[in-house]
């Protein structure tokens, strides 16, 4: 699994109607649009993982048809995130990582444990939950990333528990979920969600150009002045540390140009 200092971007999953006719070349197979979409962008993020498990034989042929750097993220069971005690979700974490996602290798990236914008921040029942997720598995290191969706937690508590335990918080830009940018863990994760009908890339130039400038400043170890900051400031310089930005929706069928251009201002 590549943990070196790079900026990675990419899109949410690969099987998208409208990317026929936008993205993939006309008349591509649709068993190979796994191929050709990782050869278009940096790293993927699975959707499918959270809402079915897979099987080993799936995540050894993702691994078989991507480029030797590519990366995927993962995004974690539903079953695990969507329940009222996050402390009893044990069992659940252990299948899911029992499920087969080691066959991908070293093309394994971040598990992302999403939540409802509806599960309010517990303090005592998320510390439990974040001991939970372990830091490696069957002797792979594992990336972990929570996308909190709730006020609740924009909070330093909070901060403090990820800091803590080395786990990152998806910076998001969706105007109705919480602005979380502190760095918690190696790595820094965003998913990007206000792409525009009306750019020809989602987003104008002017808005990449800020997320490739903010991405530069990640990569190096340094937090974006113009982002803000919930937690205390991190003593001491941070590392170099990689970096995964995701074209996720806001107008989905622009999200691979959206990927494509941050890219080449990278």
């Amino acid at each position: 699994m590549s943990q070196q200092a790079s900026i990675r971007a990419g899109i949410g999953g690969w099987t998208f109607e409208p990317w026929r006719e936008t993205f993939y070349p006309p008349g591509l197979p649709h068993k190979q649009e796994l191929e050709y979409a990782s050869r278009q962008v940096t790293t993927i993020e699975v959707n499918g993982t959270y809402y079915r498990t897979q099987t080993p034989d799936s995540f050894a042929r993702w691994h078989d048809e991507t480029p030797e750097d590519f990366v995927f993220a993962l995004k974690a069971p539903r079953f695990v995130t969507n329940r009222r005690v996050l402390a009893e979700a044990g069992p659940h974490i252990e299948r899911f990582l029992d499920s087969g996602l080691l066959r991908l290798q070293r093309k394994l990236g971040p598990i992302n444990w999403q939540f409802q914008p509806t599960k309010q921040f517990q303090p005592e029942d998320f510390a439990a939950f974040l001991r939970l997720l372990p830091a490696e598995w069957k002797g792979t290191a594992l990336r972990h990333v929570v996308e909190v969706r709730h006020a609740s937690f924009v909070r330093q508590e909070f901060v403090a528990l990820l800091r803590e335990r080395e786990v990152a918080v998806v910076v998001a830009d969706h105007p109705q979920h919480p602005a979380i940018c502190d760095a918690t863990a190696p790595f820094i994760y965003a998913r990007l969600q206000s792409a525009s009908e009306q750019e020809a890339t989602g987003y104008s130039r002017d808005d990449l150009a800020l997320w490739a400038k903010r991405a530069r400043a990640w990569v190096k170890g340094q937090h974006p002045p113009d982002l803000p900051r919930i937690g205390d400031a991190e003593r001491g310089a941070r590392k170099p540390c990689e970096v995964f930005i995701y074209m996720i929706n806001g107008f989905k069928p622009k999200a691979p140009a959206a990927a494509k251009a941050l890219l080449e201002l990278l």
